[in-house]
């Protein structure tokens, strides 16, 4: 399905991004994987960049060299991001709050630039901005996480239409819980989801390869949500009422 499709994918390390750059890899893309943190594949076509996506000249180095090797870019997933950072905002520094609206929002937007210039002349193009449920639904001291996927939410609107004259579709994919790393999950942590389970990395690999499906060019500026239908659940705290 992806053969001879060029894939980039960044933050690709670990996570839900390491588990999307071998899935289309696994699918037979030549895949683009970035991330900050040194990786090595074992996969014969994903091919490692280490960059900051705070950084545009390493952006755009990096998208330089994969034109000059393949030709075209047909498939982004912005996916990197600082995504464990959560700090009261009666303590968060302002450098600390723009590291995060640099990493996740703007490193996509320059990601994205890059993009729609290697895709220049190709009849195909798909952006994902993976975002998050925290855009809408929060906590406290996650102001400048949720801000940042809420922005992203927001890029995604508008290029879907400001590209509406490419073959580039925008789609942005909002996870809830889904478990990346290796801990033990409580009873509670299933059942509270309504489809009885937290999510798995799978779970967002399957929407993207759909997203990104050459068939499907009329899913443009959505937002899929991901989460197992917890957005939907109305929670009230009552100790007569358990979990």
């Amino acid at each position: 399905m992806y053969k001879n499709k060029v894939v980039f994918v960044t933050g690709a390390a670990n996570g839900l991004g390491n588990a999307i750059a071998k899935a289309y890899a696994k699918l037979n893309a030549f895949v683009i994987a970035i991330d900050i943190v040194d990786t090595k594949f074992n996969e014969k076509n994903i091919d490692f960049y280490k960059a900051d996506l705070k950084s545009e000249d390493q952006i755009k180095n990096v998208f330089k060299d994969v034109v000059k090797k393949h030709g075209s870019v047909h498939v982004l997933i912005n996916n990197g991001a600082i995504s464990k950072f959560n700090k009261s905002i009666f303590d968060i520094e302002l450098s600390e709050f723009d590291d995060v609206i640099s990493v996740n929002l703007r490193g996509s937007f320059i990601c994205s630039k890059e993009f729609i210039k290697a895709n220049e002349g190709e009849n195909y193009g798909r952006i994902i901005n993976i975002a998050s449920t925290r855009f809408n639904q929060n906590e406290a001291g996650w102001e400048a996480y949720g801000a940042s996927k809420g922005g992203l939410i927001s890029l995604t609107n508008t290029m879907a239409i400001s590209l509406s004259e490419t073959p580039i579709t925008v789609n942005a994919i909002s996870p809830g819980w889904i478990k990346v790393d290796d801990y033990e999950l409580s009873d509670i942590d299933k059942k509270q989801h309504p489809s009885g389970r937290v999510g798995v990395p799978k779970d967002i690999v399957n929407a993207c390869l759909f997203l990104t499906n050459e068939d499907n060019d009329f899913i443009n500026g959505s937002n899929i949500i991901i989460d197992g239908g917890m957005t939907k659940k109305m929670i009230y705290i009552d100790d007569k009422w358990n979990l």
